[in-house]
């Protein structure tokens, strides 16, 4: 390996095991040549590699409304950062709002500040949890639970195979069927093309606390293992008090309603859960009852989130910020809240970062990337007269090359989880307007652009850890020295109409864009910005730690300086003109740094 530790050396056949086989898609169990030398695990046997993945990690991470000096967690943040006029002012640092999770097969150096399923589920006040997403492993997911109370916690799965026959779900069904405090909820998905795609755990504590988390990873071993995956968690949550339920119950219209605010948070969160209700009467009623109960004031985040179905979709001028919106006419909204800035010396172009696992057929030309989804993340709020317009942003597509997918710490095995398609005429076409726009995962490619040698590398430490990770980030200034940021998202959301929604379908005639777009699937992330935590606060971008280097502190005197963990090494390298992405339902006859080749079945 030539870049990030190995923390241990690894039999090829070692930690292949996924419990979850039953409910895993096609490409997750793609055959690999030469075939593994290994004894099979029943699904329910957990090995020592799969409770490693479990366990706390050695570096644990901060509680939510932990304070330290002037470093704070961004959940205790906006109210402390607020400038004090009697008292001297200090500078103020604030954690990232975003964490990455911990990779088993790195050393404890590249796994600063990451986080473990453990470390989320492994509370023993937890007391009921719901767990939303595509792929489940009952069992896995159980074994993350302390183990005093792992068969008393009400666990709620909620998943998308909602045909009877599915094989997944007589799998689900079969796994649930084991534990008596596991219940399986279906989400009907009424389009064709949809999925049940979204990474979210409510869970509900003894000490009358809820905390929300949104992360990318799907609830299997692989995924947690030695993928590249983020998490957002929302500080503990308290019952409302009657004041704060006044708040709280206020009109959506109401001004504390703005993208943002934790009232905004919980009724875009609610209405995400009654589309379940919607479709299939009572799948998610008791938790929308008991989510009503609890205080969402100090969370600082957009809820980003898709629905199936159709919406009306207004011109941008006259769009409400306080009406639930879903796919990318959410992100525009929230977007309208966000002040965008100018590089220092007004000269370098913002970048817009679309980091994906996953690249779905977007049409031969690049009418809905450019026209309605660069479009829409091009936004921010409205400037004032004597304020300089930022330029139009640059935008780059990070998706990892068949040689990243080969030096990854699993090799071809963990292409089964990043897809796009290159092989159709349509898909050639895509390809001709997204090559000029892609960059490596890892910026170390031999066959890539060459970065120049003056350029300082910024190593995030997730070189080889190949991403599963979705994240969405807006540089003002894109200089790895600098890399100050106007906004970051995290996602389960990929490069797709599906997720996204698909351009508006005009209604009547004239230049209006008012309209209908359709969406298919279910996907949900958070949105941050530096302006969340304090006025005038700035957002930077940090590796391997969640918190600005000391080095970085001198210069922001008197400001609140928010780091945001990136998860890709900068400056980012774009391909060279011949490099292609890596295809999962491709061939490959070059050997992996295991020895193994990836075969079409």
């Amino acid at each position: 390996m030539d870049d990030n530790t190995l923390k241990r050396d690894r039999d090829p056949g070692g930690s292949r095991d996924d419990p979850g086989q039953s409910s895993t898609p096609k490409t997750l169990t793609h055959p690999i040549s030469p075939p593994r030398k290994k004894r099979r695990v029943p699904a329910h046997a957990a090995t020592d590699e799969e409770d490693e993945d479990l366990r706390p990690s050695s570096t644990q991470p901060r509680p939510p409304t932990e304070v330290s000096h002037t470093r704070q967690s961004s959940a205790a943040a906006a109210a402390a950062a607020q400038p004090n006029n009697n008292k001297e002012r200090k500078n103020t640092f604030i954690r990232s709002p975003f964490q990455l999770t911990k990779i088993s097969d790195l050393s404890e150096s590249h796994n600063r500040d990451t986080v473990s399923l453990g470390d989320i589920l492994g509370d023993p006040l937890i007391r009921e949890c719901w767990s939303f997403n595509y792929l489940h492993d009952v069992d896995f997911t159980l074994r993350a639970f302390d183990e005093d109370v792992r068969g008393l916690v009400g666990v709620h799965v909620v998943h998308g195979f909602w045909k009877r026959d599915d094989p997944r779900r007589v799998g689900l069904e079969t796994a649930a069927s084991q534990h008596k405090n596991v219940t399986l909820h279906a989400a009907y998905l009424p389009e064709m093309f949809g999925t049940h795609h979204s990474k979210m755990l409510i869970l509900f504590r003894h000490d009358d606390t809820a905390q929300v988390v949104i992360h990318t990873a799907n609830m299997i071993v692989r995924d947690w293992r030695n993928m590249t995956q983020a998490v957002w968690r929302s500080p503990l949550l308290p019952i409302l008090t009657n004041a704060g339920a006044a708040a709280s119950n206020s009109s959506p219209g109401d001004e504390r309603h703005r993208p943002g605010s934790g009232a905004k948070f919980k009724v875009d969160l609610l209405s995400y859960l009654g589309t379940y209700d919607k479709y299939r009467r009572g799948t998610c009623t008791s938790l929308i009852e008991e989510l009503r109960k609890y205080d969402f004031g100090e969370v600082r985040g957009a809820l980003v989130a898709s629905v199936p179905g159709r919406f009306r979709v207004d011109d941008e001028e006259d769009d409400e910020v306080t009406e639930t919106k879903w796919g990318w006419a959410a992100m525009r909204q929230a977007l309208r809240e966000v002040p965008l800035r100018v590089s220092s010396d007004g000269e370098k172009k913002p970048e817009v970062v679309v980091q994906i696992s996953s690249i779905a057929t977007l049409g031969p030309t690049d009418g809905w990337l450019r026209g309605t989804f660069f479009r829409a993340l091009s936004g921010g709020k409205r400037k004032t007269r004597d304020r300089q317009r930022p330029r139009e942003p640059e935008f780059k597509v990070v998706f990892p090359t068949p040689d990243e997918i080969r030096r990854s710490l699993d090799g071809y095995g963990s292409g089964g989880s990043i897809h796009t398609k290159i092989q159709s005429p349509q898909q050639a076409k895509q390809l001709l307007y997204l090559r000029p726009m892609f960059c490596h995962w890892a910026n170390d490619a031999e066959g890539g652009q060459k970065i120049a040698k003056d350029v300082p590398i910024k190593d995030a430490g997730r070189k080889r850890a190949a991403p599963h990770i979705k994240t969405y980030i807006r540089y003002s200034d894109p200089d790895p020295d600098k890399a100050e940021i106007d906004w970051a998202l995290v996602t389960s959301a990929n490069l797709s109409k599906q997720a996204w929604g698909d351009s508006v379908k005009k209604s009547g005639t004239g230049s209006s864009n008012k309209g209908e777009m359709r969406v298919s699937s279910y996907e949900i992330g958070v949105l941050v910005w530096p302006g969340l935590f304090a006025e005038g606060a700035v957002m930077r971008a940090t590796f391997m730690a969640d918190e600005v280097p000391e080095e970085k502190e001198d210069e922001n005197a008197e400001r609140t300086v928010v780091a945001l963990r990136v998860p890709y090494s900068l400056p980012l390298q774009g391909y060279a003109k011949d490099e292609v992405p890596w295809v999962a339902t491709a061939e490959y006859t070059e050997p992996d740094w295991m020895g193994e080749v990836w075969k079409d079945d």
